[in-house]
C-alpha cells in the first residue's frame, strides 16, 4: 500500500509539472511522453487514383484511440552504436557525434534497433505508426497534398507544382544533425518534430483506385515502401538508408532517417505497479 501511495504522489508530481508546462502529455521516467489526449486534422496517406486520375485522399479529424507512450527525442547515435556493439543492429556509415540523432537509418534497421531495445529494458517498443506520428506530432504535422494546385490530369505538372509548392514552403535546410532542442518542443513535450530528421512509421505505401463507373474501390499495399514523417509525409523503400536515393515521393526528399519508437508495455500503470 505504502509503495503505491508514494508511486502516486511522484506520478501527481509528474502530472503538475506537466500541467505547469502546459503540456497535454505526461513525462514518463524513461525519457518518453504519454499522450493521454490528442486529435488532429490527418489526411489519408497513399496514392488515391479516381478512373485514370489522381486525387487527394481523404482528410478528417481523429483521435487517439487509446493513450499511447512515444520518446520525446530522436535516438541518438549512442544509443544506436550500442545496438551494434551488441552485434544487433547494422553499423551507421562513417562517424558521428553520439549524442546527435542517429541518421541514416532505413526503416529495417530500425526494426532492429526497436527488437534489441525492447529485449534490453523488458518493455516493448516499436514505430509509431503513421496515426500515431501525426497525433504524436500535433502542431507540427502538415498535411501534404498539392493536387488542388496543379492539372490532375497531367502527371508531370502535377509532379512540377507539387515541388515547387514544398520548395516555396520550405525553409533553407542544412542537412547537419543537430542538438536536442535545435527545432523546439511542441504541446505534448516533444521536441524535434518536423526538423531536419524525417522519422520512420510503421504503415505501409497503400495505393488505392475507385472505379468511377461502379463507385467500387481496391486497395493494393506495398510494405517495400513505408511512410516517414517530417517535415512533409515521404513514401521510401524501406532498405534505403539514403533518402535521396529512395524516396518514392514527389518533391523534395527528406533530409535525414532517423527513428522515434512507440512504447507498449502499459506506461504509468506498469510504473506505477498497478
Amino acid at each position: 500500500m505504502r509503495k503505491h501511495c508514494l508511486a502516486f504522489l511522484a506520478a501527481a508530481g509528474l502530472l503538475g509539472m506537466a500541467a505547469l508546462q502546459g503540456f497535454t502529455s505526461v513525462p514518463e521516467d524513461d525519457g518518453s511522453a504519454r499522450i493521454e489526449q490528442a486529435s488532429v486534422r490527418y489526411r489519408e496517406p497513399g496514392e488515391f487514383i479516381e478512373g485514370a486520375r489522381p486525387v487527394n485522399g481523404p482528410i478528417g479529424e481523429i483521435a487517439a484511440d487509446k493513450p499511447f507512450s512515444i520518446m520525446r527525442w530522436q535516438v541518438t547515435r549512442g544509443e544506436y552504436e550500442r545496438c551494434v556493439t551488441a552485434a544487433a543492429c547494422k553499423a551507421l556509415d562513417g562517424a558521428g557525434d553520439p549524442h546527435l540523432p542517429a541518421v541514416g537509418v532505413s526503416f529495417y534497421d530500425a526494426i532492429a534497433y526497436a527488437e534489441w531495445l525492447s529485449h534490453e529494458t523488458g518493455r516493448q517498443w516499436r514505430l509509431p505508426t503513421d496515426r500515431e506520428w501525426a497525433l504524436a506530432a500535433g502542431s507540427r504535422y502538415r498535411d501534404d497534398a498539392y493536387t488542388e494546385v496543379s492539372d490532375p490530369a497531367n502527371p508531370s505538372r502535377r509532379w512540377i507544382a507539387t515541388y515547387d509548392a514544398e520548395a516555396a514552403a520550405q525553409e533553407p535546410l542544412d542537412p547537419s544533425p543537430m542538438p536536442r532542442g535545435t527545432f523546439g518542443r511542441n504541446e505534448h513535450g516533444l521536441d524535434d518534430l518536423s526538423g531536419n530528421v524525417w522519422e520512420w512509421t510503421s504503415t505501409c505505401y497503400v495505393r488505392h483506385r475507385i472505379d468511377t463507373a461502379t463507385g467500387l474501390g481496391s486497395e493494393i499495399d506495398n510494405c517495400g515502401v513505408r511512410i516517414a514523417e517530417g517535415r512533409h509525409r515521404a513514401y521510401m523503400i524501406g532498405f534505403f538508408r539514403d533518402p535521396k536515393a529512395g524516396a518514392c515521393s514527389v518533391g523534395i526528399p527528406p533530409a535525414n532517417l532517423g527513428i522515434r519508437l512507440v512504447r507498449d508495455d502499459g506506461g504509468l500503470r506498469r510504473w506505477l505497479g498497478l
